[in-house]
């Protein structure tokens, strides 16, 4: 430990995977007193967005899916490469999940399936020379040129676009809407590049041996709880106190723990550490024969945000993002099953065994519904004889093809109801059924507020210009160059942020420039006239 850290706290507010690598850098980075690292977190339990759980009697639930990839997550790679595995002696979490996936690699068979319940090919494109000139005239015209634009902003002369292979597939894979910010969407240009080419199979997603709760965060706990970081569970931040005057120093926060008001005093020296915004907010569950609710209300970190942007320049602008939930909600579903018959039945239609797929996307269905079968077992108190799935559906306020209501209205059931048709399994129905331990619904309102149209300053640097001992980190920061909806964004900015508050001479990864590799660039040039 560190003499000069002796005295100095530090405080994260938010649980999430961002504020767990902001503790990791300390310990390991910083030689900083685990004693004096303190995780304020509303929930009961950490992990953020970052969540699974359940059993096999109740069924089991991920309310998100996240797919890894090893060749731009440059930072969150090199984290867990420090980070002990809880099941494998001698391994580290980047180790073990690289394992894992080298061992058990994708390759998707059916990407994309069409209102006929066939399979499409999907080797090509889809493109024309208008798509093709004005995807390439978007990876050349400078960001700043291109504040507030939507995706369909930019392809307004060119609606052909939006029927191709390319789009379903880019847009399922990484959860887009035609209305999400341009900006972004050329970032995943650029930072994706790599994956541009093998779009259709998805070679490039990386999977853990379980979910992420179980496979990242827990061995991250384990790793912070060894050092004696202190786990301040059901704290809900509600304010932060600033000093009077120009610059930008947090004297005191507070929040509400067991229903009673309290306040942490800063002393000088002290840092916050800010998640300033949570995808996940206001996410709320059904089950097999209860719908979930669409719930917009006072979402928990865009409140908190809003609070402290209206105290000081420069902290961003939350409304952009937490604004317009019709616009940034999508639904997901969990279902866990006794026996392995539906799984089976999947395996043959899209001749991939699970773990093996990634995502297929039912095209032409009304909710753009699409699943993703894992392998199993993907909790580890997931029995031999229980399998589960996890599915989605961007457009959950349109009419179902089968079942005739919007889909934020549905129950377990009738979500599953509605993707066995689209499977043509509708014969088998009633065995399928049978089978069913659970279907767990989410409704997720603001799952892709980050993807928001936005402009210069309407997301906070990660360290604000005038700080003293703020920072914030997540998905609603500015960074340069790198993606939202990412693991990595969440590795990234906590990096950042410690080394930055500190006033470290430590290098952060920089971001990996594929786009700049004529390798690479060829490549997806090819892809472009396949």
């Amino acid at each position: 430990m560190k003499k000069e850290y002796e005295n100095t706290q530090v405080y994260f507010v938010g649980g999430g995977l961002g504020s767990l690598a902001g503790a990791a850098y300390l310990v390991r980075d910083c030689d900083f007193p685990g004693k004096n690292i303190h995780i304020l977190e509303g929930m009961h339990i950490l992990g953020g967005s970052n969540d699974a759980a359940g059993n096999p009697t109740d069924g089991f639930v991920a309310r998100g899916g996240r797919m890894l990839n090893e060749e731009t997550y440059e930072n969150t790679w090199e984290l867990l490469s420090s980070i002990p595995s809880m099941d494998y002696e001698g391994m580290s979490v980047t180790d073990e999940i690289l394992a894992f996936d080298h061992a058990h690699p994708t390759h998707a068979n059916a990407r994309l399936i069409n209102k006929d319940h066939e399979v499409i090919d999907v080797l090509s494109m889809g493109f024309n020379d208008a798509d093709r000139m004005a995807l390439f005239k978007l990876m050349v015209i400078p960001e700043e040129k291109l504040d507030n634009l939507r995706i369909s902003d930019w392809f307004a002369k060119t609606p052909h676009f939006f029927e191709t292979n390319f789009w379903y597939m880019w847009q399922t894979t990484f959860a887009f809407q035609k209305w999400s910010s341009l900006i972004e969407f050329k970032r995943y240009m650029h930072r994706m590049i790599f994956e541009y080419s093998r779009i259709h199979t998805l070679e490039g997603v990386t999977r853990s041996r379980y979910n992420q709760y179980e496979s990242i965060i827990l061995p991250m706990k384990a790793y912070l709880d060894r050092a004696s970081v202190d786990f301040s569970l059901k704290y809900t931040v509600t304010d932060l106190d600033f000093e009077d005057g120009e610059g930008i120093t947090v004297t005191a926060i507070r929040y509400v723990h067991g229903g009673k008001v309290g306040i942490i005093q800063l002393n000088k020296g002290d840092l916050c550490i800010v998640t300033n915004g949570c995808m996940t907010d206001n996410s709320r569950l059904g089950n097999l024969n209860t719908p979930t609710k669409m719930d917009v209300e006072n979402p928990i970190s865009g409140r908190l945000w809003a609070k402290i942007a209206a105290k000081k320049e420069g902290l961003g602008n939350p409304n952009k993002f937490f604004g317009s939930p019709e616009e940034t909600n999508w639904a997901s579903f969990t279902v866990t099953l006794k026996g392995n018959k539906l799984l089976k039945m999947i395996e043959k239609f899209s001749r991939n065994k699970p773990g093996s797929g990634a995502l297929m996307t039912f095209r032409d269905s009304n909710w753009l519904m699409s699943i993703v079968v894992a392998a199993q077992p993907h909790f580890k108190n997931q029995p031999e004889d229980i399998t589960i799935f996890w599915g989605y559906g961007l457009y959950t306020d349109k009419e179902g093809d089968y079942v005739k209501k919007p889909m934020r209205d549905c129950t377990g059931e009738e979500i599953l109801t509605e993707l066995l048709y689209h499977l043509h399994f509708e014969e088998e129905m009633n065995e399928i059924m049978g089978t069913v331990v659970n279907v767990i619904p989410c409704m997720l309102p603001y799952i892709i507020s980050m993807f928001q149209p936005r402009a210069k300053g309407d997301r906070p640097e990660v360290v604000p210009e005038g700080s003293t001992n703020l920072a914030f980190i997540g998905q609603f920061v500015e960074i340069p160059e790198d993606m939202v909806f990412t693991e990595e964004y969440s590795v990234r900015t906590p990096r950042i942020a410690v080394y930055s508050l500190l006033g470290l001479e430590k290098k952060v990864l920089p971001v990996t420039p594929h786009r700049y590799d004529i390798r690479v660039m060829l490549k997806a040039l090819n892809a472009s006239y396949r």
